[in-house]
């Protein structure tokens, strides 16, 4: 090729980028320019209960077209429908975020402004092209999250934790708090949930230790999950409440509704915020105090934070035995010392070796999780809780992830749990209740270094 036509094929190619780039200016001004029209001059139509989809959508098209007609640059029918599915998904749903909720592969979705939203995949977050038209539209999405769950959000309570109908947990944050405008995260959780195979398919754990936690659920030995933030806590829990025996009387406290249980009996128990007057707040801790009246075989906590861990623990000592909850914490080490800290939020002057034997005779296993650099969830610690020497609060690894095995062609984490050769002192106990935990199970695999 001579440098005549090359620098003719660059010339062309640059020309039309800049072609490109200018119809995509026009479109985003337009979109903007018509989406706030429709909005404005349908208002209220949007939103009424009685009205279809069909409807909506049918409005809005009549709506748009009326717009387009009266713009001097024509549109192309691919591009009328994609103003027309924009607009009529923030009627009908979340605006831009809704194809992002429909997607089932994407586990977070992350809106840190207006014009830029992240969401997370396998593990892995990465910035997508989807965005709001403004600041105002990022709002009244919010508002209209909210408002779902009976919940506001304004200048005197700039943040709040919903969730949506399917159960996402959402957080939203805006100004004065939130620097460059509002930002919502929202955790979503399958349609359909996990269940004990789902993780052992996700190698979250294997099938070993899946069996040792079913005895120990069944068992009535009292369990906390701990990990990081986005470690899959949460999931984990849901699925070992899942081994309660199905006669049995839950009861379950959250601050907005997550876990879905699949027995019958099961009572779900939500935290409320105080009203603008603000009044009428029902913490965690006031629900775990209520539960004990309601005559529950198990109370599951789908987050303990603060002074509710000591009314948790006083029922877990005071014959509500297999209870079940999560905590924030980097190692199961680390759990002791955030129980510690939790107590003494309650208000309740107790030294702390009464606060540790609380928490030596309450928990009987901790199953610590965490998200690896790969994006993968595993658990990694299965550690029992043996009671007090002195002083200390002794913990013992019954499985450990065998970190040794390194990482496949793809950066993949291989390992696995493996046993450590020590049998927990509960053990004898399960089997006393008639449920067998076969010795192979603690058979040495895992090699200290």
């Amino acid at each position: 090729m001579s440098l005549h036509e090359r620098l003719t094929n660059e010339k062309r190619e640059s020309t039309e980028e800049q072609v490109i780039a200018s119809r995509k200016d026009f479109l985003n001004e337009l979109t903007q320019k018509i989406h706030s029209n429709v909005i404005s001059v349908l208002g209220g139509e949007l939103y009424e209960k009685d009205i279809s989809v069909e409807q909506i959508r049918e409005r809005v098209r009549e709506k748009v077209e009326e717009m387009i007609r009266e713009e001097s640059t024509p549109l192309t029918t691919l591009e009328q429908d994609d103003l027309i599915d924009q607009i009529s998904n923030d009627a009908l749903g979340y605006g831009p975020l809704q194809p992002l909720l429909a997607d089932d592969e994407i586990d977070e979705v992350m809106v840190n402004g207006y014009e830029t939203i992240y969401v997370e995949k396998k593990g892995k977050i990465s910035k997508i092209d989807a965005s709001f038209i403004d600041e105002d539209h990022l709002r009244r999405i919010i508002d209209k999250i909210v408002a779902q769950v009976g919940r506001r959000i304004d200048e005197s309570s700039p943040m709040v934790d919903a969730r949506l109908p399917d159960g996402s947990r959402v957080n939203a944050i805006i100004t004065p708090l939130a620097i460059k405008g509002s930002k919502l995260t929202i955790r979503k959780f399958a349609k359909d949930p996990f269940t004990i195979d789902d993780l052992i398919r996700f190698s979250t754990l294997n099938e070993q230790v899946s069996a040792f936690l079913d005895a120990c659920v069944r068992g009535r030995q009292n369990v906390l999950i701990s990990g990081g933030t986005g470690s899959g806590k949460t999931s984990t829990l849901n699925v070992l409440s899942g081994f309660i025996p199905a006669e049995e009387r839950i009861v379950t406290i959250e601050d907005s509704v997550e876990l879905q249980l699949n027995q019958e009996h099961v009572l779900q128990l939500e935290s409320r915020m105080a009203n603008i007057e603000g009044r009428g707040e029902v913490t965690i801790r006031d629900l775990v105090r209520n539960s004990l009246r309601m005559r529950p075989d198990r109370i599951v906590v789908g987050e303990v934070r603060g002074g509710e861990t000591l009314d948790m623990l006083q029922a877990m000592n005071t014959g509500h035995d297999g209870s079940l909850s999560t905590v924030h914490a980097n190692s199961p080490r680390d759990v002791i010392s955030r129980l510690e800290t939790m107590v003494l939020m309650s208000g309740m002057d107790l030294p702390i070796k009464a606060i540790r034997e609380q928490i030596a005779s309450a928990i009987d296993l901790i199953v610590h999780q965490s998200r690896l650099r790969d994006g993968s969830r595993h658990i990694t610690h299965v550690t029992e809780v043996q009671g007090m020497e002195g002083d200390v609060i002794t913990l013992q690894d019954i499985f450990l992830f065998d970190f040794s095995k390194g990482r496949d062609q793809n950066g993949k984490f291989i390992g696995d749990l493996k046993a450590t050769g020590i049998r927990p002192k509960f053990v004898q106990q399960l089997e006393d209740m008639g449920i067998e935990v076969p010795l192979e199970s603690f058979k040495l695999q895992y090699i200290l270094r």
